[in-house]
Order: C-alpha cells, then structure tokens, then sequence
C-alpha cells in the first residue's frame, strides 16, 4: 500500500522531530517511556459489520482499545478508548513505526493529534485514519506518544497489525453496505417550496429518499410525522390550505414509496410556526417548508397522543 506524505511546517517538525528524539535517543530515556501494546500472540482485530456502521477494534492490554468506525453517512475516524488515560492533555505525536521484523524501515509522521481528559483519548480524522489503515496493511504500527500526567515520562500506545489484514476484506465488505444516511442526519428533514407552490423539487426527492432507504432499513423507527408551513403571505385561510396541501405531497410521496400509512401523522399549520421573521425574501423562504420528524419506539407513540403543535427546535 501507498503512504500519503505530508509537508510540515519547518517548526512543526522540528517539534515532532524532538519527540521523537526524546523517545529513541538514548538507554535512559528509552527506560522512561511506557509502551502499551498487544504482543504477537495476543495481538486481535474483530470486525463489527451491519448497515449501520462498520467497525474494527483492537484490545490493547492494560490500556484499553483502538477502534477504526465507519458510520453511515460519515467519513472513517480511529479513535482510542482508554481504560484510565495515562496521556497529559495537549498534543500527541503520531508516527508510523516499523516491528523488529522489519528493522530499518524509516518512520513515517503523520502529525499531532489532540488528548483530551477523557476516557475517549483522542480521535483521528479520516485522512489519517485511513493511512493508519494502510500502514497496518503493510505491517506497520501506527504509535502515538505524549507526556504522562504526572510526569516527564512519555506514554506511548502502539497499535498493532498482527491479524488486521485477515479482516480487512470483510471490512470493506461492510462498507459497501452501509446506507448512504444515518439517523442524526435523516431525524430532522425540511423541504422547501417556491411562493404559492406545493411542488417537489429533484433536490427535495433526493431528501426524501433518504428517508424512506432509512426508514425501510431501520424497524425501530415506528413514526414520522409530517409537518406543512407557510410564510405570512397571503390570507390567513389560504396560507392554512396551502400548508395542508404541502404536507399532503411529503406524506403521498412517503406512501407512494412503500412507508406504510398508518405510522406517518399529516398536520399543517399555516403561518402560525415561523423558523425566521417573514420581514425579508430569504425569511420568507425558510419558513416555507414541511418538515419530516423520525421517531422511534415508545417516544412515537407519546408524540402521537400529545400535542400536535410542531416546532423545529
């Protein structure tokens, strides 16, 4: 696999430069420097596969575990979930080492990546993720090294690649399958509507879709709820019409695509809810909208005999 370079600022690597020096220079430090790390016969990988997410996990012993996750509608992060952080907060030196087995391959830098005080000690964005992920397919091991809390010690926590490759097919197996949305993005959705208008758009179709992939996908969803707005143009009796008609489309579209009836609840509210003041053309569009709500379980089924005023909070 290929390595992605990337330039660093002259101070920028003088710094990583340092501590890397502080960790490799000399038997005394080496001695101050505590390593977490899963030897060759216990070193393990598991795959988490659904439509939902896909992730690889790796225990690290006394530690805790470095976790590659891939949500749907996401981009790929790792993260390290610590037993106890032994990591001072601030900036951790992450580096791609070589085993023992393969000495004399040059270390590779791939930057800092914040610690936090937490037991999620720090996470990696998906560009650097992705290099961990190639490295470990070539046998490599991403390290990462900070100060200890209370010390001048350096804490280092490698990962490592023992049985990575056997589960990386599997892996993208698994994201081949992942839905294009996630429930986060898909709980909340707005259409919009042109003035006077009560007609979809290819844009709105794309939201809906969305929707309708997650709802099929997801039986804890039991019910959406649909929503039709208007701005304060025009009377009052036919701006309530209007957002009836709104709602209506939303709703026939959903049916049409094979959500089933009885879990969606139609309601229009006119101009009654704005989301901005109708006091300019760009408010005004904003407020002409249906919006869809997800629910799920015993939370639908508590909005279904409450209060049907809606709001977009």
């Amino acid at each position: 696999m290929r390595f992605h370079s990337i330039s660093l600022p002259v101070p920028f690597r003088m710094c990583l430069q340092l501590a890397l020096c502080f960790l490799g220079c000399g038997s005394t430090t080496i001695a101050q420097a505590v390593t977490y790390s899963a030897q060759i016969e216990t070193s393990q990988w598991y795959l988490s596969a659904s439509i939902f997410e896909c992730s690889l996990t790796h225990n690290i012993p006394d530690y805790g575990r470095g976790v590659f996750f891939h949500e749907a509608g996401e981009k790929l992060q790792f993260y390290l979930d610590a037993l106890h952080n032994p990591m001072k907060p601030g900036k951790a030196a992450l580096v791609l080492e070589a085993p023992a087995w393969k000495a004399g391959l040059r270390v590779k830098e791939l930057g800092f990546v914040a610690v936090a005080d937490s037991a999620r000690a720090l996470v990696v964005d998906d560009v650097r993720a992705t290099d961990m992920m190639d490295s470990l397919l070539s046998g490599m091991m991403p390290t990462f090294t900070r100060q200890a809390w209370f010390s001048d010690d350096s804490v280092r926590v490698r990962i490592s690649s023992i049985n990575f490759a056997s589960l990386y097919p599997d892996y993208l197996k698994c994201l081949s399958g992942l839905l294009p949305v996630n429930f986060r993005q898909v709980e909340r959705s707005k259409v919009h509507f042109e003035v006077d208008k009560a007609k979809l758009t290819n844009e709105d179709y794309n939201v809906l879709n969305n929707i309708i992939i997650f709802v099929k996908a997801d039986p804890t969803v039991t019910a959406i709820f649909v929503d039709g707005h208007t701005d304060s143009s025009g009377r009052r009796i036919h701006n309530r019409r209007l957002s009836k008609e709104r709602s209506e489309v939303v709703t026939q579209y959903l049916i049409d695509h094979g959500i089933r009836e009885d879990m969606i609840t139609t309601r229009y509210h006119g101009e009654r809810y704005p989301v901005a003041k109708n006091n300019s053309k760009t408010n005004k569009a904003k407020n002409r909208r249906t919006t869809v709500r997800l629910e799920r379980g015993s939370d639908a089924q508590n909005n279904k005999n409450g209060d049907a005023e809606f709001s977009d909070s």
